[in-house]
């Protein structure tokens, strides 16, 4: 049984969730069954950089153009550009189409992509059921096609102890969709001596709008724009920060909200898109759109140590229920339904 899937986006210094939910999925269905045939296929602007990624003893590398020469292909990226004899997408998220987070010439190609990957699949992965609910409404597609599988989340490794600090921790690419602006003007409300440190590329759609909130605040020097950190720098600051922040107006899933979780950092999140779905009980909920509602969470566990101890110990028992493995073995369970059990 050969299976080919879209493994674009599994490559790069600076992976995205997509990219991370990439390799994870590439690698797990290889290395848990062994007796399939796995066609890892690159775009070709990706084929050469692919060249110098080890792939499992099953797996093959392709160029992926055409029709996928597969009993099943799976495009990872919501994005087919030809089907196969059976086609699975997975579906991210669809914020593009729905708020002012990209140019009108970027939504425009986005959509026709989505919807021709939504006519073109036998079976739709979305990553929440928010993102399920938003493949049926805005594209058009009946439930019984959809399967909600989460993403999932890697504990970290144990190692030395590191002190708390007063830090408030966000990640992920500023963007106008992340709320930076709002998140800053939020922390001007916390007490002397705590720090805001933003973590992730400053090049999203609308960063230097929301990067001025920053250089315009009374508390820029408390304020650290840090850039892409690479997975060890991130690991120190989720040991160090005493709360993540993560005010996003728009997330399909809201992978960061769990990585904080797992390391035991209390989360304050937003109460819209995908974010309530993923903390449950596990956070402080806030109207993005409200400062004073994310400036007051942060200062409710900024003061109160047994509530931060709280969310600390929902959060890390919230994050163990969203593993990988739950992930793959329900990915492969989609392939079997529609082209019989495999081995």
């Amino acid at each position: 049984m050969r299976i080919a899937l879209d493994a674009t986006y599994s490559l790069g210094r600076n992976l995205s969730g997509v990219g991370v939910y990439s390799r994870e999925i590439l690698f797990g269905l290889a290395g848990t069954h062994p007796g399939a045939t796995f066609q890892f296929c690159y775009r070709p602007h990706r084929f050469l950089r692919s060249l110098a990624d080890s792939l499992p003893p099953n797996a093959g590398r392709h160029i992926l153009r055409g029709t996928p020469r597969a009993d099943l292909f799976h495009a990872l990226n919501q994005r087919v550009d030809a089907p196969a004899r059976r086609t699975v997408a997975t579906f991210h998220d669809l914020f593009v189409m729905t708020g002012d987070y990209s140019s009108p010439e970027f939504r425009a190609r986005f959509t026709e992509q989505a919807r021709q990957a939504a006519a073109r699949c036998d079976a739709i992965i979305a990553i929440s059921r928010f993102t399920a609910s938003q493949v049926e409404a805005l594209l058009g597609v009946e439930s019984a096609r959809i399967h909600v599988i989460p993403h999932g989340v890697r504990v970290p490794p144990a190692g030395a102890a590191a002190a708390r600090e007063n830090l408030v921790l966000c990640t992920g690419a500023i963007q106008r969709r992340k709320n930076t602006a709002r998140l800053v003007k939020a922390f001007e409300q916390m007490p002397a001596g705590w720090r805001l440190a933003l973590a992730g590329a400053t090049d999203g759609y609308g960063a230097a709008e929301e990067l001025r909130a920053v250089e315009q605040s009374p508390r820029e020097a408390d304020i650290q724009v840090l850039g892409y950190v690479s997975p060890r720098q991130l690991d120190a600051l989720y040991r160090r920060a005493r709360i993540f922040a993560f005010p996003s107006l728009d997330e399909g899933f809201g992978m960061p909200v769990l990585e904080a979780m797992a390391y035991g950092v209390p989360v304050v999140t937003s109460n819209c898109s995908a974010l309530p779905e993923v903390a449950g009980d596990a956070a402080l909920l806030v109207e993005p759109r409200s400062e004073e509602e994310i400036g007051a969470a942060m200062r409710r566990l900024a003061g109160d140590a047994d509530l931060s101890a709280e969310f600390s110990r929902r959060g890390a028992a919230r994050a163990r229920g969203f593993t990988w493995e739950a992930a793959v073995e329900r990915t492969w369970d989609v392939y079997n339904q529609l082209i019989g059990p495999v081995s």
